[in-house]
Parts: C-alpha cells; sequence; structure tokens
C-alpha cells in the first residue's frame, strides 16, 4: 500500500487511461460495415465495444473520484478537446486495414502490460476494473499481433503497407511511457507503475512480432507527443465533432 493520492492527481490519471479506451474505441467503430471481410468488420466492432465498455469504468470512477457529480457519459460527452488526455496514437486515422491493425497492436502490447500492473493496485476499485479489462485485452494482443504478423510476412504489398504503417504510427508510441507529476502521485500511492517501468516489456513484445511479421524495426525516432497534457490534433476535433453531436444539439437526451 501507498500514501493516499491526490485526488487531482488521481482523476486526471483515469481521465488519460479512460480516454485512450474512448477515442481508439471510437476509431475502430469506424470500421463497422466498412471491413474489408465479414469476419474481420464483427472482430472490430466487438474491440470497439470492449474498449466502450472499459471506458465506462473507467470514466465512472474518475467520476466518482472528482465528486463534482459528473457521470462518464458527461466526461464522454461534454469536455472539449483540450480536457482529453489521450495519448495522440489513438486518435490517428484509420487509413487502411493495415495501419488500422498496426494502431491497434503498437498500442495494445503497451495496454496488457498496464493493466497486468493494474491488477496489482493500491485501490481496489482499479484493481477490479483491470482484472475485468485485461481479459479482452489478452485477445486484442492476440489478434493484432497475429494479423500484423500474417500480413507482414504476407504478399509483397501487405508487407510494404505494414511497413508504413509501421513507420508512421511508432513515432507516437514514446508518449506511452512518459511521466509527470500526476503519474509520481499515483505511483508513490501505490496505485499504478511509473509509465517508463512498462517499456522493456512492450519492446520484447514488440521487437518478436516485428521479427516474426518480416518488418524492421525503426529504432529509435522523434517521439510525438501532448495528448496527456491535452494538445491535440485537429484528427481530435473532427473525432468529438462526431461522437459528441447529439448530446451537444440536444442537452440530456436518453434513449
Amino acid at each position: 500500500m501507498g500514501s493516499a493520492v491526490n485526488q487531482a492527481a488521481f482523476f486526471e490519471w483515469l481521465c488519460r487511461i479512460g480516454d485512450n479506451c474512448l477515442i481508439l474505441g471510437h476509431r475502430v467503430s469506424e470500421w463497422c460495415g466498412h471491413s474489408p471481410v465479414l469476419e474481420e468488420d464483427i472482430a472490430l466492432a466487438n474491440q470497439a465495444l470492449d474498449l466502450i465498455g472499459q471506458t465506462q469504468f473507467w470514466l465512472g470512477l474518475a467520476a466518482e473520484v472528482e465528486g463534482k457529480g459528473r457521470t462518464a457519459d458527461q466526461l464522454a460527452y461534454l469536455r472539449d478537446a483540450a480536457a482529453f488526455r489521450n495519448v495522440l496514437l489513438v486518435e490517428r486515422p484509420n487509413g487502411d486495414f493495415g495501419n488500422t491493425l498496426m494502431r491497434q497492436f503498437l498500442f495494445d502490447a503497451w495496454h496488457i502490460e498496464l493493466l497486468r500492473a493494474l491488477e496489482k493496485s493500491s485501490d481496489a476499485r482499479v484493481a477490479e476494473i483491470a482484472a475485468k479489462a485485461v481479459k479482452e485485452v489478452a485477445y486484442h494482443l492476440e489478434r493484432s499481433a497475429d494479423l500484423v504478423i500474417r500480413l507482414g510476412d504476407g504478399t509483397e504489398e501487405s508487407r510494404a503497407r505494414m511497413q508504413k504503417a509501421l513507420d508512421t504510427l511508432y513515432p507516437y508510441t514514446g508518449e506511452l511511457f512518459m511521466a509527470d507529476a500526476s503519474d509520481e502521485a499515483v505511483v508513490a500511492a501505490g496505485i499504478a507503475p511509473a509509465p517508463p517501468s512498462l517499456k522493456a516489456a512492450w519492446d520484447a513484445t514488440v521487437s518478436q512480432v516485428l521479427a516474426e511479421a518480416t518488418l524492421t524495426h525503426p529504432g529509435e525516432t522523434y517521439q510525438h507527443k501532448g495528448g496527456r497534457k491535452g494538445v491535440h490534433s485537429e484528427h481530435l476535433g473532427y473525432i468529438l465533432a462526431e461522437m459528441q453531436f447529439l448530446q451537444r444539439a440536444y442537452p440530456g437526451a436518453t434513449w
């Protein structure tokens, strides 16, 4: 058990996890009805639902910790872009199917390590959410890694597309392992692992899969950052315009 945690830092940290799941879940859902084959359409829709379900837990806890009477729905639908705390990686456009899979794999390989560590959290609520989510994410990683390998070690065109996706997206992965005062506060309280501590395991998974996929590891590159502090690309604005329209046009509307 660690020490008591700063409420604002805990809220910030929970929003970071919840927003990652929310924005990636929305991105993946954009493939519904557009995937290359029916099996992938169903698999991606289920994956999006998993991520949105996880969002409900993380942002629900964030709202509870904040203590201002907000709900998970209000955090999702009534915050402006600058209040979102997701990494830039998850808001990147889908691009082609290979690009979507590569983005998913790079995220999944990190997500599984985070959740495994959070199962041991000093906060029982965090540990409980992680224990539920880790089962889903284990499947996400198994699936995305398998497809990266199949397409990387596939035809000349599929390999070229996967390499291009890797080279484009890899510079967005470093933000997953950056830490600030909010991270340090939840680490000190025993709630979460230090972000840099997850990198070695992530590196090992990524290197192994890329080798099997016959893809060239980009190595150390410039790392884009800012999303965790609310500095986003224009892509998030378009996502929120679509995602939040109904709630903002008809405040308080319910099904």
